[in-house]
């Protein structure tokens, strides 16, 4: 059965973990519906793992809504959200609304993703009251990295751990149905999870959340730009794609493909009466 937000509301309080991962197109996400994953996020590292920008910054939503399409072409039972990317929202309730919407239907998304806390709460509130099912992310915000000063760990001093609950608390009220919470300290994440009736999503907050997102190169092995520390390689897909890749190469270049059974026959004759 498809995955919804109500499923993802349901396991919460039935306490089972909710599996995420990212994908960016129709192949990568047929494997991955395929596999049972629960949630699909279409996520604007897309910037830094697809298109090689280095940042989340830089990506536009013409971006975000042709690879979600490719995705939610993909994909059958998992639940597609999609992230709003830099400034698409920030703006106004008025962009945040419209650019949701278009995620919805142009992108074909299930639910759409947006970075902040206090500060996006009407503009959680107003795309839910447009019938938009919305997930928070909270903690290291990506889109912000240039006002953080880095990738730095979230949370860490008493002000910063107790801003975290406010902005946890403020989504939830805005009527969010899930929240990420993005490389913070484990017990705060699971403070954070006790708390909330909705479910959290850790990437780098410790085992204590809902559920857990990586972003797919990531844990195959296939991105090695910068990897941090909350990574876990389920498999090196990279070397595996590499080896390939020179074999084919040497194979080409040797003549050994293709080989008679990777060619068609012509019918008898047909050279004879040219």
């Amino acid at each position: 059965m498809a995955v919804t937000v109500s499923t993802c509301l349901k396991m919460k309080a039935e306490g089972k973990k909710i599996s995420m991962i990212t994908a960016y197109d129709y192949t990568t996400a047929r494997l991955v519906d395929e596999a049972g994953i629960d949630t699909i996020l279409v996520g604007d590292s897309l910037g830094n793992v697809m298109l090689g920008l280095g940042d989340t910054v830089s990506v536009t939503m013409e971006d975000m809504i042709h690879h979600c399409a490719a995705v939610a072409r993909g994909t059958k039972n998992a639940l597609v959200v999609c992230d709003m990317p830099f400034m698409s929202y920030q703006a106004s309730v008025y962009d945040a609304v419209v650019n949701a919407g278009r995620l919805m239907k142009e992108g074909r998304a299930n639910a759409v993703k947006l970075e902040g806390g206090v500060e996006v709460a009407e503009h959680i509130r107003a795309i839910v009251n447009a019938q938009i099912p919305v997930c928070a992310h909270i903690g290291l915000t990506p889109q912000g990295i240039n006002a953080l000063g880095g990738f730095k760990v979230q949370g860490k001093t008493a002000d910063s751990a107790r801003k975290l609950l406010e902005d946890a608390h403020a989504v939830e009220e805005a009527c969010a149905f899930a929240v990420v919470l993005e490389a913070i300290p484990a017990a705060l994440a699971a403070r954070v999870s006790e708390e909330l009736t909705i479910p959290t999503i850790g990437i780098g907050a410790g085992a204590g959340c809902d559920g857990q997102v990586l972003v797919n190169q990531d844990m195959l092995g296939m991105f090695h730009d910068f990897t941090p520390k909350f990574v876990r390689r389920f498999a090196e897909v990279g070397d595996i794609m590499r080896e390939a890749y020179a074999e084919y190469d040497r194979c080409v270049k040797d003549g050994s493909f293709p080989a008679a059974e990777h060619t068609y026959a012509a019918p008898e004759g047909i050279l004879e009466s040219l």
